[in-house]
């Protein structure tokens, strides 16, 4: 992986390292789509319920009843929230600070949301993992972003 060296000559942009547009490009991926589906399926949320309840009766699948009762609001929501973190993920491949800070807010939102949502009494321990680990990373080129 590149690093970027402490003293740019002043006046230069800094460059942006590979692990930077790495984790932007993922984000961009992950947080796309989950925002278009999020969008999707609260406009079309009669059908999705009526699809997802022929799927569950053909596959045995864990926790597909919590998700047929959860409400609409909670996919227009959902959708807002991927919407803020691609707008952090955005600012940061733009090597601006304040993107960490609104990527990092979005996925704290994200994690609660479910529990406020669907009345779970904890957040998912891969929500966790992955949020955890992708505000790590972003965190480690704070100090290239302005």
């Amino acid at each position: 992986m590149e690093e970027l060296t402490q003293s740019s000559p002043p006046g230069t942009k800094p460059q942006r390292p590979t692990l930077l547009t790495v984790l932007c490009i993922l984000t961009f991926i992950s947080s796309g789509m989950n925002m278009f589906s999020g969008l999707v399926i609260a406009g079309f949320y009669d059908t999705f319920v009526m699809v997802a309840q022929e799927f569950a009766k053909k596959f045995n699948i864990p926790g597909i009843d919590l998700l047929l009762e959860t409400k609409p609001l909670y996919f227009l929501v959902s959708a807002a929230f991927y919407a803020g973190s691609l707008a952090g993920a955005i600012l940061m491949m733009q090597l601006k600070k304040i993107g960490f800070h609104v990527y990092t807010i979005f996925q704290i939102l994200l994690i609660l949301a479910p529990m406020y949502f669907m009345h779970l009494s904890s957040p998912g321990f891969p929500e966790l993992v992955f949020s955890g680990l992708f505000i790590l990373l972003y965190s480690r080129n704070l100090k290239i972003m302005s």
